[in-house]
């Protein structure tokens, strides 16, 4: 009796996030592409922000690999850089005319992960496919607020 409660639980769940609505949001725009070998991760996504003219954008997913990397770590002045072989196993942040806030996590052969702020210098070992949305309801800017004294996300509609 206890599992059919919860069986039936669980699909009013899935039934109630199950929306009928399957056509996408005029605002909301979808881009997949790759990044070959030897580009830059964060100067191609800078670009590709420019390019596709992406007001307010984030990254949905990016599955690659790096020979190279160059990472800002939590609270520290100055990047760290290191070369060999290293999956990237996360990719987030946003896109913005005033430049992105991203941080990437990486592991090397032996599954030991670091992560921070992606900077330029991560160089594309085979591959980065990249997965981005954007939204033209709004516009992320990068400003001081007098909240932090760094230039944080500010979004406009």
């Amino acid at each position: 009796m206890k599992i059919a409660i919860l069986a039936a639980g669980f699909l009013s769940l899935i039934m109630a996030c199950n929306t009928k609505n399957d056509k996408p949001r005029a605002d909301m725009k979808h881009y997949a592409f790759r990044l070959k070998p030897g580009e830059d991760l964060r100067a191609a996504l800078e670009q590709k922000t420019k390019d596709l003219q992406i007001k307010a954008g984030w990254i949905v997913t990016c599955a690659g690999s790096l020979t190279d990397y160059c990472i800002r770590f939590a609270n520290q002045p100055d990047s760290s850089t290191g070369s060999g072989h290293f999956e990237i196993v996360s990719l987030t942040g946003t896109l913005s005319p005033d430049g992105p806030h991203l941080h990437i996590a990486i592991s090397d052969s032996t599954g030991k992960t670091i992560g921070g702020h992606l900077m330029k210098g991560c160089k594309i070992y085979t591959t980065a496919e990249i997965v981005i949305q954007s939204s033209e309801q709004f516009t992320f800017e990068r400003k001081k607020d007098g909240t932090t004294p760094w230039e944080e996300l500010q979004v406009r509609e």
